[in-house]
C-alpha cells in the first residue's frame, strides 16, 4: 500500500509545481494524509520496527513537499486576483 499510494506522490508534486495554481487542492487533505503517515511512523517506532518506517518517512517527506507547494500556489492565486496596482506594479 506504501509504495503503491506513494508512487502518486511524484505526480502530484510535479502537477502543482508545474501548474502554478491551488485551484482543485487541498490543504486540510494533505494534513490529514500526513497525520496519518505521522502515526504510521509512530506505531512502527513503539510497536514494530521495521524497515516499513522509511517507507512512512519518505512519502511524508512528499506530503510536506506538496503542502509547500500548494501553499506557494495559494499565494500566487491571490496575488494574480489582485488588480495591477495593488501588486505594486505600474501599467
Amino acid at each position: 500500500m506504501l509504495i503503491c499510494f506513494g508512487s502518486a506522490w511524484p505526480a502530484s508534486i510535479y502537477k502543482s509545481a508545474v501548474s502554478r495554481t491551488a485551484k482543485g487542492k487541498s490543504v486540510a487533505f494533505l494534513f490529514i494524509v500526513l497525520a496519518g503517515y505521522g502515526a504510521g511512523i509512530l506505531h512502527k517506532v513503539f510497536y514494530d520496527q521495521d524497515w516499513v518506517v522509511a517507507l512512512y518517512g519518505i512519502n511524508g517527506l512528499m506530503v510536506l513537499a506538496d503542502i509547500a507547494l500548494t501553499l506557494r500556489n495559494r499565494s500566487l492565486d491571490r496575488m494574480r486576483a489582485q488588480p495591477v496596482m495593488q501588486r505594486g506594479r505600474h501599467p
